[in-house]
């Protein structure tokens, strides 16, 4: 093809690229179509008009996409860095109150549920349910109180657990809308729940056995339930109690913190999972081990959700202040 009818072919496309980088609104998919059609016409240039301006021109526009396109990678790489180091341990601190009141809730409904389970014999099964109370009370005459987290492959354990978490934890918040109301129910339910069971094997004397395996996992697991339970309060008190705000405003905000702290809360239950899978069925594992599991979760948690939260928060403050 001859030079002219080369660059006639071609020109208005190159014009449009050129328009286009100047834009902050171009996706990154579609810079990295236009480098790659640059870097096409750039090659057959440079194989058949190796000293003309227009491979020059070309080779000019292609240097200026490569730079577009690293630095928004860059910016990409640094957006999911500062998610988790700032923006995550800020909404925690920030929302600190609507936290609390999820774990009020939690912790009044979990002491129901053991106060109902220790005055009727039957409330354990009519939370539990009759198989799984049945199930459990075999496993205890056998010695193997726990042998419940033996059964099943691991991987399928720890995916099922993992999804099931995963989506219970995005209820949570979304019920949040009905004016929390809705996430109070699961949250309220979930504590009953955690109450009676933790009180049917003290009655069987097997207490300490459970506390160790249910903990391995539950240590992350159920203190995550907790935070997206506070996600949910995030939402509907946005909605119903907007302050200074237009109220579609203080629900768009409202969800925005919500919704960062429900995605932070997405690798808890991966690790949750994986325990539960994989660690806490390893009943005959020495003691200092498995209380290793326990006490390294609730570390994680003191030092990441509250510390370096609370320290994250005020630098933030600090730092508005100074502005």
């Amino acid at each position: 093809m001859k030079e002219p009818i080369f660059i006639l072919k071609n020109q208005e496309k190159w014009q449009t690229i050129e328009r286009e980088i100047t834009k902050t609104t171009v996706s990154p998919d579609q810079l990295a179509s236009y480098y790659k059609s640059l870097s096409d016409d750039l090659s057959y240039a440079q194989t058949f008009y190796p000293e003309s301006d227009v491979t020059f021109y070309l080779n000019s526009l292609s240097v200026k996409y490569h730079k577009k396109i690293y630095s928004t990678k860059k910016e990409k790489t640094s957006r999911i860095k500062d998610f988790w180091l700032y923006e995550v341990p800020f909404e925690m601190a920030n929302n600190r109150k609507q936290l609390f009141y999820a774990f009020l809730v939690f912790a009044v409904s979990t002491l129901i549920g053991v106060f109902s389970a220790y005055h009727d014999g039957e409330f354990v099964r009519l939370i539990l349910g009759d198989g799984y109370v049945n199930m459990t009370l075999e496993n205890i005459a056998k010695g193997k109180p726990m042998d419940v987290y033996a059964s099943g492959s691991h991987l399928k354990m720890f995916y099922l657990i993992t999804i099931n978490n995963v989506k219970v934890s995005f209820f949570a918040f979304a019920l949040g809308i009905f004016s929390s109301f809705g996430t109070g129910v699961l949250l309220f339910r979930n504590g009953i729940m955690l109450g009676s069971f933790q009180y049917f094997f003290y009655e069987k004397g097997v207490l300490g056995e459970s506390l160790l395996s249910i903990w391995t996992h539950g240590t992350l697991e159920i203190t995550a339930i907790v935070f997206a339970g506070g996600a949910g309060f995030i939402l509907g008190n946005s909605f119903f109690f907007p302050k200074h705000k237009k109220r579609i405003d203080s629900l768009k905000d409202g969800t925005k913190s919500g919704l960062k702290i429900i995605i932070g809360l997405v690798p808890i239950f991966f690790l949750a999972g994986f325990l539960e899978g994989f660690v806490t069925r390893q009943v005959d594992w020495p003691l200092a081990v498995r209380l290793f599991f326990i006490l390294s979760s609730f570390s994680f948690i003191l030092f990441y959700y509250f510390y370096y939260a609370n320290r994250v928060y005020k630098a933030k403050l600090l730092k508005t202040a100074k502005k």
